[in-house]
């Protein structure tokens, strides 16, 4: 294996395992306050919204069709969004909305949901690592620092409801990993068959799907899940720390 594939993988690994530094928070939440539940869901629709807005929704706009009319892009982004916001629906609706162990209905689901949300949208950025680490280990440094930065609060999203609805902490660091480890998935896809079909129209139909599904559940799950636990100020100052630390992330890469 060549060196560059190598360390294309590593950074990889650095990036996806990044979730689990947001994770170890349950360690400091010993008493399950009710406060860290409010913070973390806000925190977390912040969070996606803005890798939603800023990020996914604008490179499917500008990868979608190598044309200078806008007007298409503009609606084959929305029609791929709305798809994921149905896939989400679908998720949403099939999957068991309480933890029968705990009294905290919902947030195991939102727990659940965030993951799968959060691992779809570290595959193609695993993707993305390998092929630019493996052609260029300078940018792919940096790229691999950026991703990280906004992996950690998504670790967060991941392992409080988790922790909060099964009182599990190996769960919930688990769930983190395992989310993360889909960078690496995106990595291992990239290596043995996706290199040379990927391009960026399937690129940008999976971006806008994954931003649709992030929307969705930001809207429908987290920011009522953080309401329902705390005051309306606290959500909207948690949900602008985790824009404003989304947006800084995205200066860094």
């Amino acid at each position: 294996m060549p060196n560059s594939t190598l360390y294309a993988f590593i950074l990889s690994f650095l990036a996806g395992i990044s979730t689990v530094i947001g994770a170890l928070i349950i360690f400091l939440d010993k008493h399950k306050n009710n406060k860290i539940v409010t913070a973390s869901l806000a925190f977390a629709a912040g969070v996606m919204i803005c890798v939603s807005l800023t990020d996914l929704l604008p490179n499917s706009f500008n990868m979608i069709l190598s044309t200078n009319q806008n007007f298409p892009r503009i609606i084959l982004t929305l029609i791929f969004m709305v798809v994921g916001i149905i896939i989400s629906m679908l998720i949403d609706k099939y999957l068991p909305s309480e933890n029968k162990k705990t009294n905290n209905d919902g947030l195991y689901k939102i727990g659940i949901i965030s993951m799968v949300a959060i691992a779809l949208h570290n595959i193609p950025e695993g993707i993305a690592t390998f092929i630019t680490s493996s052609n260029n280990i300078r940018l792919g440094i940096t790229l691999t620092v950026a991703i990280a930065l906004h992996n950690i609060p998504e670790g967060v999203s991941i392992a409080v409801p988790i922790y909060h609805s099964t009182n599990n902490k190996f769960k919930a660091i688990g769930y983190a990993l395992f989310s993360g480890m889909s960078e690496v998935l995106g990595s291992i896809l990239a290596f043995t068959f996706l290199s040379p079909f990927i391009n960026e129209h399937i690129m940008a139909a999976l971006y806008a799907i994954i931003a649709g599904i992030m929307i969705h559940i930001s809207v429908y799950e987290l920011i009522p899940g953080s309401y329902k636990n705390g005051s309306l100020n606290s959500v909207l100052k948690y949900f602008l720390i985790g824009f404003i630390i989304m947006i800084m992330s995205h200066v860094l890469m």
